[in-house]
């Protein structure tokens, strides 16, 4: 099926693979192309890159080259959201045709990986992705493999649901109630919309209407359930959320008929976040820190509700595991290590 031959003898032969070239610093690509047809003046190039046999391919029919093997897993292991590369050195890039939340079935991923020759390799689950971005990338480690395999992947991947997708991201309306009396009285300045709202107006979502209020229970209540009868499809409260006897936000969220899913964080910074819902409403109210820190519990949770996700207890507790921010100089979120 493979025979090998000196590169010196393989004048007119067909490459039956890409053959990569890579120059310290500077370069790693494709040197000579699959289907290339070597010729006297291409044995000088494939020495420099090591190459001092090739192969020449008579594939047997129940054997698969590794392009086209490439080709079935992405198939096979990718849901909504998503878009193949041609494969270029036996890989594929698996791309996100939309901005969205990157879903991986951890447990399916596993058992992909677990067969014999097979590789998908992922970003983290719950990765917030642009359109376009390679989320993930597969290959098979042989040149050929026997077609066996590929059809024992895509039975473990049939009725499971998709290994890789993507959740699009949607436009909410949100309201926002700024809380806290030395804003309202104008003491301090209200650092809402550099902050918290611009990135609600970064992710195309509409703010539909900010409301600053003092440290009232009853006043904060008003204000959540104004803007659940405004049709808002997400509630935003910031401050009020410390062991201080002034912070009441807590107490007027609950006051406004909101149930409580969870009080307090794993992540740092972030700890005392709070999730409610108002009916199907959620109503997330952040403490403090949003206005200090460029990263925080904030970014972990904002993106999983413009993908329609739910927060529950329990996604709030798994953030402990990566929930700390390094606070570096220079921030690369979300290509770093926090909420990941």
């Amino acid at each position: 099926m493979i025979r090998k031959i000196r590169v010196e003898d393989a004048v007119g032969t067909v490459l039956a693979h890409d053959m990569t070239r890579i120059e310290r610093g500077k370069f790693k690509g494709v040197g000579f192309k699959k289907g290339h047809v070597i010729g006297a003046s291409d044995i000088e190039g494939l020495r420099k890159i090591g190459k001092q046999s090739v192969y020449v391919l008579n594939l047997h029919r129940d054997h698969l080259h590794e392009d086209d093997a490439a080709a079935r897993i992405a198939a096979a292991v990718s849901g909504e959201g998503l878009e193949f590369t041609e494969p270029s050195e036996g890989k594929i890039n698996i791309r996100s045709t939309c901005e969205g939340l990157l879903k991986i079935n951890t447990e399916a991923l596993l058992q992909v990986n677990r067969l014999e020759a097979v590789i998908v390799a992922t970003l983290k689950n719950n990765y917030p992705c642009k359109k376009g971005e390679t989320v993930a990338a597969t290959r098979i480690i042989p040149l050929v493999i026997p077609e066996k395999r590929i059809l024992a992947l895509e039975a473990l991947t049939w009725g499971r649901g998709p290994v890789v997708s993507i959740k699009p991201f949607r436009r909410l309306n949100v309201g926002a109630v700024v809380t806290g009396s030395e804003v309202y009285e104008g003491l301090i300045t209200d650092d809402f919309g550099p902050s918290v709202g611009k990135k609600i107006t970064d992710a195309g979502c509409t703010l539909v209407e900010k409301l600053v209020v003092p440290d009232d229970a009853e006043v904060i209540s008003k204000a959540v359930s104004r803007l659940d009868q405004a049709g808002c499809d997400l509630i935003i409260t910031t401050g009020g959320l410390s062991v201080d006897p002034d912070d009441v936000t807590p107490q007027g969220v609950a006051q406004s008929g909101a149930e409580t899913v969870f009080y307090g964080s794993p992540v740092l910074p972030g700890a005392m976040l709070m999730v409610s819902r108002l009916g199907n409403t959620p109503v997330v109210s952040l403490p403090a820190c949003v206005f200090y820190y460029n990263r925080t519990v904030f970014d972990l949770i904002f993106p999983r509700l413009l993908a329609g996700e739910n927060i529950e207890a329990d996604d709030i507790a798994a953030m402990g595991h990566g929930g700390l921010c390094m606070n570096c100089d220079v921030c690369h979120y979300p290509a770093c290590s926090f909420g990941r």
